[in-house]
């Protein structure tokens, strides 16, 4: 009986997922930070990659690792989908890792997507990217908020970063009418030693906002499935995750 509960829910799972952005499937989960997260694998969007599920570990300290493989002839990618829907409140990830030296046609993605309920890929997405986007000089962090409405022009910021130590803080406190991206040096949840930060704040905010929960993503891919330009591999850890409810 708990065997068959435990099926249907990975069902319900798979169903509000959809095609997972055209082929990639969910398969095994994880605990990580308090939270239940289901692991991709398979093909898929964005940029045409290959989702394998050896690319995602928690370790004994409960530490997330996301890596970049290749093996079998080819390059793999990782991605975590938390099975829970969060809504107004903190986002925050502590992250180990050179995130401002990434090879150039590397991509981590922390952030909120929408389930097809909620709205098609384009829209109620908020991002926080580290990616250069295949060109060497271009800055390599990104913020953006895709519209709650299809049709919307998304809004974005890109900033230049330079990190003291592999240790950083990134977050974004999302309300129903503004969203405030903050990037800062170290594991914190001050306001101390922060290095990048923007507020989205519209007057329309109800057109341009994310107004349903949303469950988080985290991923470490590659651009337009192009292999890293150093052809090596790449590890990223996120060390802990918190969110915290709008009061």
């Amino acid at each position: 009986m708990l065997r068959m509960v435990f099926l249907t829910f990975l069902f319900l799972i798979v169903a509000w997922s959809g095609d997972l952005r055209n082929g990639a499937a969910l398969s095994q989960t994880i605990w990580f930070s308090g939270y239940n997260w289901v692991i991709r694998s398979g093909q898929g969007a964005p940029g045409a990659n290959t989702w394998v599920a050896d690319n995602i570990w928690v370790d004994r300290h409960g530490h997330l690792h996301l890596k970049l493989s290749y093996h079998d002839g080819k390059w793999t990618s990782a991605e975590i989908i938390m099975t829970q829907r969060l809504g107004f409140g903190r986002y925050q990830f502590w992250v180990v890792g050179r995130i401002d030296r990434l090879d150039k046609n590397v991509v981590l993605g922390l952030f909120n997507y929408p389930t097809p309920d909620v709205g098609p890929d384009g829209t109620n997405e908020i991002d926080i990217e580290f990616a250069m986007w295949g060109t060497e000089t271009a800055p390599p962090g990104n913020y953006t908020v895709w519209p709650s409405k299809l049709g919307s022009e998304r809004n974005s910021k890109s900033f230049y970063s330079k990190l003291g130590g592999d240790h950083s803080t990134h977050r974004f406190t999302w309300t129903s009418r503004s969203i405030h991206f903050q990037s800062l040096h170290g594991h914190r949840d001050n306001n101390n030693y922060e290095y990048a930060q923007w507020i989205f704040a519209p007057e329309t905010y109800n057109e341009f906002i994310p107004q349903s929960s949303l469950p988080v993503h985290i991923n470490l891919w590659l651009r337009d499935g192009q292999p890293p330009s150093n052809n090596k591999e790449v590890e990223i850890v996120i060390r802990k995750f918190k969110f915290t409810p709008h009061p």
